[in-house]
């Protein structure tokens, strides 16, 4: 493996929460350019040790990448999921799938060998939640209507 590779892979391994290709070439102090970052994230993923979603979030949408298969020949790691909080932009791994049963027999039912499947759940994270409300004069204030 090329040491681009490793050095993203080792890097992303590091990290607790899934990571955008900008994430990544700024924790690795932007050794490799973002092409480079881009092709090792691609290659990682087509070879199994990454899997990735795409984010739909006004603030940061981007595709996000983890590692699903740890570096250095251990075997793979358990198939997750992720909660993204829409307020404060934390992801949260919701642990261990549980989908997957569901998933076979929706495709036994269509006629389908459904092979992979991505799931991350949104909305607001239980600290957001417990947090008073902005009042509305906040969002009013400075504009002239």
């Amino acid at each position: 493996m090329t040491r681009a590779r490793t050095q993203v892979l080792e890097c992303l391994s590091s990290m607790e929460v899934p990571a955008s290709a900008r994430q990544l070439s700024a924790q690795l102090g932007n050794e490799h350019d973002q092409a480079t970052v881009y092709r090792a994230l691609h290659y990682l993923e087509d070879k199994g040790y990454l899997d990735s979603f795409v984010l739909h979030c006004d603030a940061h949408g981007t595709e996000r990448y983890f590692v699903v298969r740890p570096h250095r020949g251990a075997g793979p790691s358990a198939h997750r999921h992720w909660f993204h909080c829409e307020v404060c932009h934390r992801f949260t791994d919701l642990g261990q799938c549980h989908l997957d049963e569901l998933v076979a027999q929706m495709g036994q039912e269509r006629g389908l060998e459904i092979r992979a499947h991505t799931f991350y759940a949104t909305g607001v994270c239980r600290e957001c939640l417990s947090r008073p409300p902005l009042p509305l004069s906040s969002f009013t204030q400075g504009s002239e209507h």
